[in-house]
């Protein structure tokens, strides 16, 4: 049985027992039926609110998981059906716009690029990978020669 249902049944009671409504004791017990006939009526409309809130909650939980799908991607590996597999990692650069110091995420493809658009502040960000050591050595000096 829910309140609803209890003071539906407190109320039947009462009537039941042909209170004298005039008497002291029948007004206050009349009072106090009433009264938890307001406050039942009260919280049934907190409790559909609620349960609206929630649904709405809800959807709004499952647009959100669509909208992470579409940004981040899934973890499952596209090339194969190993989902733990290192082959398709890329790696991330951090770069920092000097203009709105906002922290931006590059791969490496982004990085040939030379230049991309701060998409927070618009300012255009160029890259130089022009290596400095000079060694003979440098993996990195094989690819300018």
């Amino acid at each position: 049985m829910d309140i609803c249902e209890k003071i539906a049944y407190i109320k039947g009671l009462a009537e039941g027992l042909q209170l004298d409504t005039e008497s002291k004791e029948g007004k206050i017990i009349t009072a106090i039926v009433d009264l938890l006939e307001d406050i039942t009526e009260e919280i049934c409309d907190i409790e559909d609110a609620c349960d609206d809130i929630s649904e709405q909650l809800d959807e709004v939980d499952e647009d959100l998981a669509s909208i992470e799908d579409i940004i981040y991607g899934d973890d499952d590996c596209d090339c194969c059906d190993d989902d733990d597999c290192d082959c398709c990692d890329d790696e991330l650069y951090e770069v920092e716009c000097p203009s709105c110091n906002d922290v931006i995420y590059l791969d490496a493809e982004m990085l040939e690029e030379e230049g991309i658009d701060c998409p927070n502040c618009g300012t255009h960000l160029e890259f130089d990978f022009d290596c400095d050591c000079c060694s003979d050595d440098c993996d990195c000096c094989d690819d300018a020669e």
